[in-house]
């Protein structure tokens, strides 16, 4: 019997601390991964925050869970999807963000960029492409 293995993408849509969306989001992409679902990443509208770099939590109160993100190669969660346009409107762009990577074995081990700007069309298109969509 063939197993179809479905393709689950987890949308983050809000800022990384204030509520628990974000870290809820991670924990579960991580648990999916670590049992060898095909797991990917989308950060549109304020949860391009999430991946910013050089968080500092303290006056919030709350843990930086933000240095988890680099494990997510570790999990092999390969495809993280960031809106180009949400960075835009946020003053922000690719320099901003955490330089997330995993391991490419079938290259002697290189390291990958995981991190796509797509357009808002092109992440439509992802959307519409995954088997499940988590919404945070």
């Amino acid at each position: 019997m063939s197993e179809t293995i479905k393709q689950f993408l987890y949308l983050n849509r809000k800022a990384p601390y204030g509520t628990i969306y974000a870290w809820e989001s991670l924990e579960v992409v991580l648990i999916g991964a670590a049992f060898d679902q095909d797991v990917s990443l989308a950060f549109v509208d304020d949860g391009v925050f999430q991946l910013t770099k050089g968080q500092n939590t303290a006056a919030v109160g709350m843990k930086n869970f933000s240095p988890t993100y680099a494990a997510l190669g570790d999990y092999e969660v390969k495809k993280v999807f960031v809106e180009k346009e949400s960075l835009e409107e946020r003053g922000l762009s690719l320099g901003d963000l955490q330089h997330l990577t995993w391991e490419d074995e079938d290259d002697d081990w290189a390291e990958r960029d995981s991190i796509q700007i797509v357009t808002r069309a092109e992440m439509a298109a992802i959307m519409d492409g995954a088997d499940v969509v988590f919404s945070f």
